[in-house]
């Protein structure tokens, strides 16, 4: 057994692949690209990832929290537009307007709210099929004063072949004859694959922008932006007949060598990586075998020369993190927002 001074898991961040990213969401749409930077920009640091995508050109944004967008505001400075996709709620107009924040208005009691405060510029989402927020196509309210843009948003565009889509589609086309005049927004991520009658006046994507395919698979077009790299901290012989990790979560039916991998569920590895996920560690695919604990896993790597402090990657370059998202049984948003603050965030580009 071997052991080496521990190195926390980093997650490194390619500021240059996020630019090409946004630059390829530009050239397949044809349209302005207003990236969603919220849950500080999937995780990867809103700040970091705004300025970048501000040095491509981007000066639109969309954050999901008043608080957020305070942040934001203070990072960026007074220039770019900032959008709330929670809108106003009670007394928080006069957080909005003191960062000059614009919410995107989703419920009559939301409207009245910001007009009582003095209105402004700000935002109108429509409901063309969700059912999440927004206002029902039917009750949508006539043009007012300080109306910017008009959105709704998909709830399959993942699944091109779902009649959703189209239906969605055509209900927002109609609705907003009403407002002309202001910028019309409809396709995500998965929208901007779908076709240029999806695309509108200005696109809104995040995933893509972040690394993660449209379809929640790796796309050719989609370059990877984050890398979750760990080390290993030990290296063990396993005998046959002995377990590994918590309530014996895995038996060695043969001998073999086991790498604990400095990683786990507080940093955001999520315990559901057990028993499909897998790991990049010295130029192979290995399974993560046991259960995955509060700060460590385990890796079978019988037969690698992996010592202590070697790199693992959970996911980056040669673990792509829509696969990764599928062996854990869920989707790449959630393996980048559950990084957890105590995972340094490394930037380069």
């Amino acid at each position: 057994m071997t052991s080496t001074a521990f190195a926390p898991a980093v997650l490194n961040v390619d500021l240059d692949a996020l630019a090409r990213n946004y630059r390829t969401l530009e050239t397949v749409t044809g349209r302005p690209v207003n990236p969603v930077v919220k849950a500080d920009g999937y995780g990867l640091g809103a700040a970091a990832v705004t300025k970048r995508l501000m040095a491509e050109g981007a000066r639109t944004f969309f954050v999901a929290r008043a608080a957020e967008g305070v942040r934001l505001r203070e990072a960026i400075g007074p220039e770019p537009v900032i959008y709330i996709l929670d809108g106003c709620h009670g007394d928080a107009a006069a957080m909005l307007k003191a960062s000059s924040l614009r919410p995107v208005i989703n419920h009559p009691t939301q409207l009245q709210t910001w007009q009582a405060a003095g209105g402004g510029a700000c935002a109108l989402q429509l409901d063309t099929g969700m059912n999440r927020l927004g206002f029902r196509v039917e009750d949508a309210p006539e043009p007012f004063e300080g109306l910017e843009l008009v959105m709704t948003h998909l709830a399959c565009a993942d699944e091109p072949s779902n009649p959703l889509n189209r239906a969605q589609r055509d209900a927002y086309a109609a609705a907003v004859t009403r407002y002309p005049g202001v910028t019309h927004s409809f396709a995500n991520s998965g929208g901007c694959f779908l076709g240029p009658d999806f695309a509108f006046d200005v696109v809104r994507p995040g995933i893509c922008l972040y690394g993660g395919g449209p379809e929640g698979r790796p796309h050719e077009k989609i370059a990877p932006v984050a890398s979750l790299i760990a080390q290993a901290v030990q290296v063990r012989d396993v005998p046959a007949g002995e377990t590994v990790g918590y309530s014996q979560g895995y038996k060695a039916e043969t001998p073999m060598r086991v790498a604990t991998v400095g990683a786990g569920y507080a940093d955001g590895v999520l315990r559901s990586y057990s028993p499909r996920g897998q790991v990049f560690i010295a130029g192979e695919m290995r399974p993560i075998i046991g259960r995955v604990s509060m700060d460590v896993l385990a890796v079978d790597v019988t037969g690698l020369d992996v010592q202590a402090g070697d790199p693992v990657e959970l996911y980056g370059a040669n673990r792509l993190i829509d696969d990764a998202a599928t062996a854990a049984g869920t989707i790449s948003y959630e393996l980048l927002t559950s990084i957890t603050p105590r995972v340094p965030r490394v930037y380069k580009g």
